[in-house]
């Protein structure tokens, strides 16, 4: 399996948030080729600032394994985490982040500048199939302007 095969479904979160009149941000957890979790922005169904994609991922992945760490781990979102999510992906050591489009308005890069926020063992790739990820934002902010 390629990082674009699971990009495609973080896509698939980032369209249900999408429908649902959320920001469009879709997260996928993987360990062993397989998904072990899902997550879209939940922000408004749940009236809860911190129901980003990567929280919701990060918490079913937790309860399915029965664990607070996932250095196996790989976590593809949508969208370059925001500063909150990445301290929980620190926390979690997550072995691995592959995020689609940036975010220079609301990404870690913009509290963090140069320093990576992650857990020192934790790799990190943007860019993967960044442009659907950044054309299904506009899109999204484009019908409510």
């Amino acid at each position: 399996m390629t990082d674009e095969h699971f990009m495609q479904q973080a896509l698939k979160e980032a369209r249900k948030a999408f429908d649902a009149e959320e920001v469009p941000v879709g997260a996928v957890i993987v360990m062993n080729d397989q998904v072990i979790a899902r997550g879209h922005n939940q922000v408004e169904l749940l009236n809860d600032c911190t129901a980003h994609a990567e929280i919701l991922a990060l918490t079913s992945a937790f309860q399915s394994l029965g664990s607070k760490y996932l250095p196996e781990a790989t976590l593809y979102v949508t969208l370059e985490p925001c500063l909150m999510c990445s301290g929980a992906l620190y926390w979690s050591k997550i072995g691995r982040i592959v995020y689609g489009a940036s975010d220079e308005k609301n990404g870690y890069r913009k509290s963090t500048g140069a320093r990576n926020p992650f857990h020192p063992r934790t790799e990190l790739q943007g860019g993967v199939l960044e442009e659907p990820c950044a054309q299904l934002m506009k899109d999204f902010f484009k019908a409510r302007r």
